[in-house]
């Protein structure tokens, strides 16, 4: 809709994980190339973890493509909620690993003989699992069995954990410690700051294809950073909507008024979103408070299923 309009070839601020639109801050660049490097040298365990929003998801998708350019065989299961019996069916399923048997013992044995093959023939298998902080306790120790398949120097089956700042508080529970001894690699993604805020916008509309032009002014840029907490899910939010309402009322640039009227329409000003002076980060408290995650929580709902900011604007015309 607003995409000729500001010269753009597509919408810059989907909420989908497009791994092309992945911005390299140093804490996001040090997981990528922790990950990497964990799965070339069969380190075996390494977690990802990070607050809602902050990119995971995104960063898992470039890591995959990274992992299918090298023609490495991956499993990513995005369905964490499931027991043990889904979880080889699962696993099986991604390798395209061939069972007539549904019994566990069948099954790990054939996964193990596939990741023989798989070494010998000098290729690295990959699991990876997404919202691993909603995994199950007899889940989570059947993959930490899955690291007793290796040779007598190296693990077979290099596993992936991803999830919220939960999946690291259950890891620490004594039920768990033996698969906590197990992570070789933690990797974690972070909020932005407020001048990656200013980066990761002019970066996204630039893979989008604008040639220059300023379209979000820097107070606006501050002020979608101040209401977002740096997070870079509630980032698109904030600035689709903006681009949307921008358009609407045949402005060229996106002011600090139109973010302020997005942020109310979704509630994200029901909270305070600025930090203490001097401060350039937010206290985690921020994140972990129960009035941030609900709002947060509604906000993205209602972004999925309707797009308020265009009614609002449309009725200012």
């Amino acid at each position: 809709m607003y995409k000729s309009y500001f010269g753009l070839r597509e919408n810059p601020f989907n909420v989908n994980p497009d791994p092309r639109y992945l911005y390299l801050t140093k804490q996001i660049e040090e997981a990528l190339t922790g990950l990497m490097y964990g799965i070339q040298t069969r380190k075996g365990f390494i977690t990802l973890t990070g607050e809602v929003g902050t990119g995971k998801t995104t960063l898992v998708n470039r890591l995959l493509d990274w992992l299918r350019q090298r023609r490495t065989r991956t499993a990513f299961l995005f369905n964490s909620r499931m027991n043990t019996s889904h979880l080889f069916d699962f696993i099986l399923a991604e390798f395209e690993i061939v069972c007539e048997s549904r019994t566990k013992s069948q099954q790990l044995m054939k996964l193990n003989q596939w990741l023989l093959e798989r070494y010998r023939a000098g290729e690295t298998a990959v699991l990876i699992v997404d919202e691993a902080q909603n995994l199950s306790y007899p889940v989570l120790e059947e993959i930490r069995m899955l690291t007793n398949l290796e040779t007598s120097t190296e693990k077979l089956l290099q596993i992936v954990l991803s999830g919220q700042p939960e999946l690291e508080e259950k890891l620490k529970l004594p039920q768990l410690r033996q698969l906590k001894q197990r992570i070789t690699l933690r990797c974690k993604t972070a909020p932005l700051t407020k001048e990656q805020t200013h980066a990761y916008i002019a970066e996204r509309l630039r893979i989008a294809g604008t040639t220059g032009e300023q379209i979000f002014s820097p107070e606006a840029m501050d002020t979608v950073h101040m209401y977002s907490l740096g997070i870079p899910r509630v980032v698109n939010l904030l600035c689709e909507h903006a681009l949307i309402n921008t358009y609407v009322e045949q402005e060229r640039v996106v002011t600090p008024k139109i973010v302020e009227d997005i942020a109310r329409e979704f509630q994200l000003d029901e909270i305070e979103p600025i930090p203490p002076p001097g401060s350039s980060r937010i206290d985690n408290d921020v994140y972990n408070s129960e009035t941030f995650v609900q709002n947060l929580g509604e906000a993205l709902s209602r972004f999925r299923v309707s797009s308020p900011a265009v009614s609002s604007a449309r009725e200012k015309k």
